[in-house]
């Protein structure tokens, strides 16, 4: 198969390169280049999109001059994807757009699918969403129907929900691993029996590339399995102890200390991500679906999530490797603070 990936040197494009090269494929990455490198084996070909905007020119033109078996785009700028489906829609066998469950305007109701779930509306033109999630979906909603539009049914609309493991550029779950392998009292929000879905990044570039040789098409989400945020906290402390160095790993769940989310909120403990946060944790009813999809249909489609003891040991091991790794959520001191505050 002859596969062209947008992106490549970063995350999850870069481990679809992976995954795809593994498998035998022929793979060209395109990219500006100033990301890092692209997998040995694959084609870098150097392509800013947002200065060629000429979908007859330069390097696309370059592109339209070969047929490819499939195209997996990871973009969040409508205008960068239209320009790629102008230029390459008839040299292409099928398309992958990977989009985000950051498209759905009521993520309320648990159990939701692509089918029940309503979208944001379009953005009509290319919009800042650097800080803003309606922005982004509606960037992302775009680029789906540009894609769904020029590929007439030849294509596969993918959105992801929280991707982990090596790599992880958001720090996100990292925050985990890395706290519970330093033992002590650790802060974590109630309830206990929240739900929290997540996929790694493997197992999802693996299902890409999977999807693209089978020319899967359709929309789905893509994540793994809800599961309680406490389930969450034991599987990442059972992956993570064999490489504590006194082996507390199997200990840490004792020492966890449940804190309810308007005391979280009064030491301002913040959700979700970034400084001063509690990584994943999601206190409003409005995003009580964000962490429990239906994704049925997705493992019918041959989605394989690995177990997230694997997930968490790989994770932590990559971070404390790595010393310019992202890391997000609350510093050791913020969270003494905190937990000195509280009541016992």
């Amino acid at each position: 198969m002859r596969l062209l990936i947008f992106g490549g040197s970063v995350f999850l494009s870069k481990a679809v390169a992976k995954a795809a090269l593994a498998r035998g494929h022929h793979v060209a990455c395109v990219s500006r280049g100033d990301s890092g490198s692209v997998p040995k084996g694959a084609q870098h070909i150097i392509l800013d999109r947002s200065e060629e905007t000429n979908p007859a020119a330069g390097s696309w033109a370059g592109l339209a001059s070969h047929d490819w078996d499939a195209v997996i785009d990871v973009a969040r700028t409508p205008s960068w994807v239209q320009t790629a489906l102008t230029a390459l829609a008839d040299r292409v066998a099928h398309w992958t757009f990977v989009s985000s469950i950051s498209v759905y305007a009521d993520l309320s109701a648990p159990g939701g699918t692509p089918g029940t779930t309503p979208l944001f509306e379009p953005a009509e033109d290319d919009l800042d969403d650097t800080s803003n999630p309606e922005a982004y979906g509606r960037n992302k909603v775009a680029c789906e129907q540009a894609v769904q539009q020029a590929m007439d049914g030849h294509n596969l609309i993918v959105r992801p929900g929280l991707i982990i493991g090596p790599g992880d550029p958001s720090g996100r779950y990292t925050y985990w691993p890395l706290r519970l392998s330093r033992g002590g009292r650790i802060l974590v929000p109630e309830p206990q029996d929240a739900p929290s879905q997540v996929i790694d990044v493997r197992d999802l570039a693996e299902w890409l590339v999977g999807a693209a040789e089978q020319q899967l098409t359709g929309v789905f989400d893509a994540t793994g399995p809800s599961v309680s945020f406490q389930d969450l906290l034991k599987e990442t402390a059972r992956g993570i102890s064999e490489l504590a160095e006194d082996e507390r790993g199997s200990h840490l769940l004792n020492r966890l200390v449940w804190v309810d989310p308007d005391t979280l909120l009064a030491h301002d403990v913040r959700p979700w991500a970034g400084p001063r946060s509690l990584p994943l944790w999601l206190p409003a009813q409005e995003y009580a679906g964000m962490c429990d999809r239906d994704i049925s249909a997705t493992l019918a489609a041959g989605l394989a999530p690995r177990p997230l003891s694997e997930t968490a040991h790989d994770t932590l091991r990559w971070v404390t490797s790595r010393s310019g790794a992202r890391k997000s959520g609350l510093t050791w001191d913020e969270e003494q603070d905190v937990l000195s505050s509280l009541k016992d």
